[in-house]
């Protein structure tokens, strides 16, 4: 088969198409001939430290968190799903490829009326969104929910899974582009953050549920913001791991901090997500209650320029590998 190898840590240069061996068939698990793989912040780290977030050997890593395809083969043991089933699946490494081999209960139906590369963006964001805003922070209905980064393929799916689920929404982006695009759509109460200070601008709002990706000095200012019993949750920290926090503010506000991984997760807790994307979401996916929203496609070749892009922030929404 042919996959996108990451060579050596480094820039998106160090991604090249290469023959590689097929990976064998394993108990529980279905053979997917791939075509189309979602791109996400992960990969990067994954390219740029291929020892630590690799999931392969160091030899040759494929990045590749989220696929879309047909099924080619099952093991014997797996029940729920059969050869020409088009399936779309959460893996945890080996994505940008022609094929792959993936525990059958990380894989979920292709939505009807969605297209593999539709289907190719859902699997990351939707698990990662279900386990940490819905599992992990318990958010519910009528509570208010601010998403930093709202034009991400994180965001766009996290508010509109929050909006369809009776969560009031609101979100910070980095450009009147951005901003035009959320207000377009309808998702959230927006700012651009470069003008103006979400702090001040959402003070008044009555703020449960953080989703950040930032870290840094937004820790603080998050803090300042959840309502009593306000739940932030940490899935990145591109401006900084090490943030301040207020012990009072933590304290006397009864706060919770938490954040989580999903590639190291336990496939028991992935499996649960999956069942519940599988009740809660996808009748609202085949609805069109919830959309995809893709920036760009890519061929599985151009792995690097879709690095690149993905890297300039200037994408609204997801970008895609075609297989």
């Amino acid at each position: 088969m042919k996959a996108v190898i990451i060579t050596e840590a480094g820039g998106p240069e160090v991604l090249h198409l290469k023959e590689t061996e097929t990976p064998q068939l394993k108990a529980g698990q279905v053979r997917i001939a791939i075509n189309a793989a979602g791109l996400n912040r992960s990969d990067i780290l994954t390219r740029k430290n291929p020892d630590a977030y690799g999931g392969q050997t160091k030899k040759a890593t494929i990045p590749g968190l989220e696929v879309a395809g047909v099924i080619l083969e099952t093991a014997s043991d797996v029940s729920g799903f059969r050869k020409g089933d088009a399936v779309c699946a959460l893996v945890a490494g080996g994505g940008y490829a022609t094929e792959i081999c993936v525990d059958a209960r990380l894989c979920l139906p292709v939505p009807d009326g969605f297209s593999f590369v539709e289907a190719a963006a859902l699997p990351e964001v939707l698990f990662t969104v279900w386990f940490n805003v819905f599992i992990q922070a318990e958010a519910k209905r009528g509570e208010g929910l601010l998403i930093h980064g709202g034009t991400s393929g994180i965001g766009i799916m996290g508010l509109q899974m929050a909006k369809a689920l009776g969560l009031n929404t609101f979100t910070t982006v980095g450009s009147d582009e951005k901003l035009r695009f959320i207000k377009e759509h309808q998702l959230a109460r927006v700012i651009n953050y470069k003008k103006e200070d979400f702090q001040e601008v959402y003070k008044e709002e009555k703020i449960h549920v953080i989703l950040d990706m930032v870290g840094g000095d937004y820790t603080l200012k998050n803090m300042s913001l959840l309502a009593q019993k306000g739940r932030l949750v940490h899935i990145n920290g591109m401006n900084g791991l090490k943030p301040q926090i207020d012990l009072w503010m933590l304290m006397s506000k009864q706060l919770i901090l938490t954040g989580s991984l999903l590639k190291p997760q336990p496939v028991a807790v992935k499996e649960k997500i999956a069942k519940d994307l599988k009740s809660h979401i996808w009748p609202l996916l085949e609805s069109g209650a919830i959309r995809v929203f893709i920036d760009k496609t890519f061929p599985l070749a151009e792995a690097a320029k879709a690095h690149e892009l993905m890297e300039s922030s200037t994408h609204i929404g997801k970008l895609v590998l075609e297989v």
